[in-house]
């Protein structure tokens, strides 16, 4: 930073040294000291303690640098309210931060703690805190001493429980602990009488918490765990909720009690092991998003799936006036069974091609499953939601055939060169596992036109991916992906639809605009400042119309 930034509020201006006659607006002896500091997108290493120098500071922000340390001197910032270190690479965090009595707002997300100032319940004027994205394994007591605070992030640390002192920040309106290694929540957090919006997703839950006082609840995320059985209790104390996010558990049952969350408005179940649905369902009345897709459901056609919640509702509400066995009756085993269940289904295998092994927990695919598929082409393939930790070389048998593969939900940490033998592979699933690269041998898979490669591990976008010329989606969201080759990607003539959701793109190149193909470009929850929120609102035209006017000409 250069020394005159420093020295601002004490240095005469040159001008000052010119015998001239000033106007009003030059009067440089009435300027006010600097109270607002932005820093952020530099290569910073260091902050000088001359910081101190600067007194009247409300906010300083140096996000997106490569700080390592803060200066001790931040501590005599009295009037700061407003301070974003986040994308840095701090270990720690100074003890003078705990001395600044008006901060109201503190980012530290996106650095390297492992751990927080066993003091911070100190800052009592704090609203906001984020500390997401770092490696902290727990929460300081004091914690607890934060009354003013509002909105508290902890995602994606490695926190495997939290503790119960939380519950006395009687204003934390919105909790977010996405992504944790939480197996419980404990129950005085119940208490949170202001709590608006709670995020439990990827974690290890295996019920839903009890929230009986959270009255204000309106929104609990819990998707990504492994609840199985939906607590009608439970749901009786959520009548405020708007929306529940369950997807991608393993669920096996939707209690007839759902129908006391009246003011429900989206209601995620998909990817569970869901069989038959209550159909009071279809009395909700604010109710207009219903995601059910990926259970086995037996009722319910999948074509009346696809045609969307309003549909679904009617087809619910109609069922309620038919006799028939009441929703809650168990029904019987019979080959339709849970997916979780069955054995190897020849019947799939011979007349719908589909050989499926999925949600079975299985570290490997038995041999058997293979072998029952004999002289049968094989079209799909469904090995998702098990513990595979690589690619089933036997996977090579189908090549003739297979050109649908679904594989997420495993821990597959690296692609094998069978894979790269499946030629006529056209979709290929692999999200939610441990990838961090693609091997350029999948170069051969050119009839590849949709990849899903969300929740994985990616720090680069995988370069092969510049080299399939039939791909037409990318859905490469909630990585760690830190740029693009906008060039190479219009060389990709085919592409409709780039997923980078929940990235971390500093910049979008202006060349990205020139990709004309796309139709669907997704960029929210990425760090960088352009385009702005409200430009991305207006959606993928309006966005590459924005990036286009910024090529440099």
């Amino acid at each position: 930073v250069p020394e005159h930034v420093w020295r601002i509020n004490l240095d005469t201006p040159e001008e000052a040294q010119q015998n001239l006659s000033f106007g009003a607006a030059d009067r440089w002896w009435e300027q006010t000291d600097l109270t607002k500091l932005i820093l952020a997108s530099n290569k910073l290493q260091s902050l000088s303690e001359d910081v101190q120098l600067l007194p009247a500071l409300t906010m300083l922000d140096v996000h997106d640098n490569q700080l390592t340390s803060l200066p001790s001197a931040l501590g005599q910032l009295e009037n700061l309210q407003k301070l974003d270190v986040s994308h840095n690479k701090l270990r720690s965090l100074p003890e003078e931060l705990l001395q600044l009595p008006r901060l109201r707002s503190l980012l530290v997300q996106h650095n390297e703690l492992s751990q927080l100032p066993e003091g911070l319940g100190q800052l009592l004027s704090l609203e906001e805190l984020d500390v997401s994205n770092n490696q902290l394994t727990a929460i300081p007591t004091s914690f607890a001493l934060l009354v003013n605070l509002v909105r508290l992030n902890l995602a994606c640390n490695q926190l495997k429980e939290l503790p119960a002192d939380l519950s006395a920040m009687k204003s934390l309106r919105q909790l977010d602990c996405t992504k944790n290694y939480l197996e419980t929540v404990p129950p005085k957090l119940a208490t949170m009488a202001s709590l608006e919006q709670l995020y439990l997703r990827k974690n290890k839950l295996r019920s839903l918490p009890e929230l009986p006082s959270c009255k204000l609840l309106k929104e609990l995320h819990a998707g990504e765990n492994q609840i199985e059985i939906l607590n009608a209790e439970n749901l009786k104390q959520l009548s405020s909720l708007c929306v529940l996010e369950l997807r991608d558990n393993k669920i096996k049952a939707v209690p007839e009690e759902i129908t006391v969350l009246q003011k429900l408005e989206r209601l995620d179940l998909a990817n569970n092991d869901i069989s038959r649905l209550p159909y009071t369902l279809g009395n909700l009345p604010q109710l207009k998003f219903l995601a059910l897709e990926g259970n086995p459901l037996r009722t319910i056609r999948r074509d009346l799936l696809q045609k969307g919640t309003q549909e679904l509702l009617k087809y619910l509400r109609s069922k309620i006036q038919d006799d028939g066995p009441g929703p809650s009756e168990e029904p019987p085993v019979t080959a339709m069974t849970l997916p979780s269940q069955s054995k190897v289904n020849i019947h799939a295998i011979t007349t719908l091609k589909l050989l499926e092994y999925s949600d079975k927990q299985a570290a490997e695919i038995p041999e058997a499953v293979f072998d029952a598929v004999g002289a049968n082409p094989v079209a799909t393939v469904n090995f998702s939601k098990n513990q595979l930790r690589e690619i089933p070389p036997r996977l090579v048998e189908l090549k003739d055939s297979v050109c649908d593969v679904s594989l997420g939900f495993n821990k597959i940490s690296s692609i094998s060169s069978e894979l790269c033998l499946l030629q006529k592979l056209t979709h290929l699933d692999l999200r939610n596992n441990i990838l961090t690269a693609l091997p350029e041998e999948m170069e051969a898979l050119k009839r590849l036109h949709t990849i899903n490669l969300a929740f994985n591990r990616f720090k680069v976008f995988p370069s092969v991916l510049y080299h399939l010329p039939a791909l037409e989606n990318i859905l490469l969201s909630n990585n760690q992906v830190g740029s693009i080759d906008p060039v190479q990607l219009k060389g990709l003539e085919k592409l409709g639809t780039l997923d980078l959701q929940n990235n971390d793109l500093l910049q979008v190149p202006p060349e990205l605009g020139n990709c004309e193909s796309l139709r669907s470009l997704l960029l929210e929850g990425n760090p960088f400042r352009t385009p702005r929120a409200a430009v991305l609102a207006k959606g993928t035209a309006a966005v590459l119309e924005y990036l286009r006017s910024r090529i440099p000409s």
